[in-house]
């Protein structure tokens, strides 16, 4: 491999390895910004996205915020210029995903899910 080749090929790896650090920073740091997903319980017979076989590797805000005793996930900090956001999943993501998923479901703010035969409100907040 020719030296210029090497060279631009671990100025790249840097790069990326300096994007990664800075998305993660904020969460290690204990920095930002944190929001929460909510989980509220509602009376309704609107539509619901069924969230009983949720993994909790795929959605792990909304899995602590229905198994949780206050109904709130665990926080998720965010960076102050939005370079986390690429990089990470977030509780905005969970929410989107689920929108889409059951597009009926949303609300003007988050969307309604069905756990365990009760009906919840889940919406992304910033205390």
């Amino acid at each position: 491999m020719r030296r210029v080749t090497r060279n631009l090929l671990v100025a790249i790896a840097l790069v990326v390895v300096a994007l990664l650090a800075l998305g993660a920073l904020p969460s290690y740091l204990g920095s930002g910004d944190p929001y929460y997903l909510t989980a509220e319980p509602i009376e309704t017979d609107e539509p619901a996205v069924d969230a009983n076989n949720v993994s909790e590797r795929r959605w792990p805000f909304l899995t602590s915020a229905l198994t949780s005793d206050d109904g709130r996930s665990d926080p998720y900090r965010a960076d102050s210029y939005g370079i986390k956001e690429w990089f990470t999943h977030t509780p905005f993501d969970e929410v989107d995903a689920l929108v889409r998923q059951t597009p009926e479901a949303a609300t003007d703010d988050g969307v309604r899910v069905r756990y365990e035969g009760a009906v919840y409100r889940v919406e992304v907040v910033r205390p």
